[in-house]
């Protein structure tokens, strides 16, 4: 790309440079978050030759994000509760480590709520927002949570209302995410703390693997590496407090079914197996290090 391209998300600087070639159509599922249509986005990867940075160019336009993301609808993340339930309460104790008070919880992006319902059951008064039709009705019909159905920009939301923000594999669907961490900083209160998962476009799985790694998916826009996510952090006035992986629970068999997107034949064959020794619905937690939690806190002037 040259110098009047697109400038990085994280830090600003223009001339782009060609990274991966991966552009196509997101497919019948649409943006659901368990695509197994790896090595596929809405546009090829540009990276930054100054902070490492990488997203789409050109960027989806947001009217086309935003139906494909209310549409979105799947019931495979449902059917994994034990373990998304799990996955929440490692990110809580994270949370009310950093939190200076544990009272109101927000979680932007909540998907079907399973973090929500964890928060409530530990004592925080929680709100949700989610734009998925079917996965915002899911939690609050079946769970009976506090969960809008709308966009985190315009959602109408209290200025300093919350002692924790949560944006877990949000960040990188956002064409500016910059104006996201402005918003949080708006809603969260004095000594509150927003907490980030997303995928480490910089770890050694991510690199070793390039346009096959299995989050180079048609519903992801950013492609943040631990360098460049405190880049953007700083640069929109916050303080970085933590670092860490952050493994996601589900059970054997779930993992197995998104060989899918290399291999059906070897996916079928690894699932049977490990139904026949009796291991497919057991929980596993395995950590390839290419996702990562972050905890920061906005700085106040």
């Amino acid at each position: 790309m040259n110098a009047t391209g697109p400038s990085c998300v994280a830090c600003g600087t223009r001339g782009l440079r060609d990274h991966l070639r991966v552009a196509g159509e997101m497919g019948a599922d649409g943006l659901i978050p368990t695509t197994d249509r790896y090595g596929t986005a809405l546009a090829d990867i540009v990276r930054c030759p100054a902070c490492g940075h990488m997203q789409l160019s050109p960027m989806p336009q947001d009217a086309v994000l935003e139906q494909a993301y209310a549409d979105a609808a799947s019931a495979d993340y449902v059917a994994e509760e034990v373990g998304q339930r799990e996955t929440a309460r490692r990110a809580l104790e994270r949370i009310e480590r950093h939190a200076a008070r544990t009272e109101e919880l927000l979680d932007l992006g909540c998907w079907v709520g399973f973090l929500l319902a964890e928060a409530r059951d530990r004592g925080w008064r929680t709100t949700g927002v989610e734009p998925s039709t079917f996965a915002s009705a899911f939690a609050r019909d079946e769970l009976g949570l506090d969960v809008r159905t709308e966009d985190l920009f315009t959602a109408a939301l209290p200025s300093a209302g919350y002692d924790a923000v949560v944006l877990g594999d949000v960040l990188e669907h956002l064409p500016r995410p910059g104006e996201a961490l402005q918003r949080i900083a708006a809603l969260l209160r004095p000594g509150g703390v927003a907490w980030f998962a997303l995928p480490d476009a910089g770890s050694a799985v991510a690199r070793g693997l390039g346009a096959r790694w299995w989050s180079v998916l048609p519903t992801h826009v950013q492609y943040f590496t631990r360098t460049s996510v405190r880049t953007l952090l700083r640069t929109h006035g916050w303080e970085v407090l933590e670092v860490a992986t952050a493994p996601k629970a589900f059970t054997v068999r779930y993992y197995l079914e998104r060989l899918a997107g290399y291999s059906p034949a070897l996916s079928r064959t690894a699932v049977g197996a490990a139904a026949r020794v009796g291991l497919a619905e057991r929980l596993w937690a395995p950590d390839f290090r290419d996702r990562m939690q972050v905890l920061a806190r906005p700085l106040r002037g």
